[in-house]
């Protein structure tokens, strides 16, 4: 599976998709080259391993989500996605020729039955924690923080839902990147308060800043800001697909 794919694209394509924190966007996207974030392997074995979290990369042009297994088709998801990118899933449980998938579709945290041939699959040991309350994120792998950085949540009234999400896109703004600073992971959520924005249709991202003195406050639409050497390191080092966590 690639990972960490950045596509061009126009800046209005960037706001237009995500929720966005302000209005200064950037001008464009650049491209860059994937990563070695996530491990490759044949579709089979459960959702979890002793390395972590199983990714789902969809094979073909679209796919076919089911509500149970071997039941009515719930709906049809095309692939690549909006930004140009292979379509991925976080698994969240296999049984046999089936896999139960977290979907990037409102409500948050909707699920659906994928057929294992559809996809290739990859694993990754890591995932973000964002503490909304103490402002905090942490990356693991495993069990072990390999790093944590302050963050910036949704303002009251356009809050930063908690829940289960995953990346499922990553996006670099050329120049000096704008409101969404050096990059952009979008996220497989959406904002509770913000049923489209620009447009678009509300999704959030994980993000850097050109307003870092905003971080460890409660600042944007309802994205999640850090800070721009720490989301370059995430750009080198995590999976499209990565599981997200936001609690508190």
């Amino acid at each position: 599976m690639r990972t960490n794919l950045v596509r061009t694209a126009a800046a209005a394509t960037l706001a237009f998709l995500l929720t966005g924190c302000a209005a200064d966007a950037s001008t464009a996207v650049r491209h860059e080259p994937p990563s070695s974030a996530a491990r490759s392997e044949p579709p089979s074995g459960a959702a979890r391993s002793a390395a972590g979290a199983k990714i789902a990369s969809v094979k073909g042009s679209r796919i076919t989500v089911y509500r149970r297994k071997a039941g009515v088709a719930r709906r049809t998801i095309t692939s690549p996605n909006d930004y140009g990118v292979t379509r991925v899933f976080l698994v969240d449980r296999a049984e046999g020729a089936w896999l139960r998938v977290l979907l990037p579709i409102r409500p948050n945290g909707s699920k659906g039955w994928i057929k294992a041939t559809d996809v290739t699959l990859a694993e990754t040991a890591h995932r973000v924690e964002i503490d909304r309350g103490a402002f905090r994120f942490t990356v693991y792998d495993g069990d072990r923080a390999v790093r944590t950085g302050k963050v910036a949540t949704g303002e009251a009234g356009t809050p930063t839902p908690p829940g289960r999400y995953f990346f499922t896109e990553l996006v670099k703004p050329v120049g000096d990147g704008g409101a969404y600073g050096a990059y952009a992971f979008g996220l497989s959520g959406f904002s509770p308060a913000l049923k489209s924005f620009a447009g678009g249709p509300g999704q959030l991202a994980v993000h850097g800043t050109n307003k870092p003195s905003a971080i460890g406050t409660q600042a944007s639409h309802g994205c999640v800001r850090i800070s721009n050497d720490d989301i370059t390191w995430m750009a080198k080092n995590l999976a499209i697909g990565t599981p997200v966590v936001i609690k508190g």
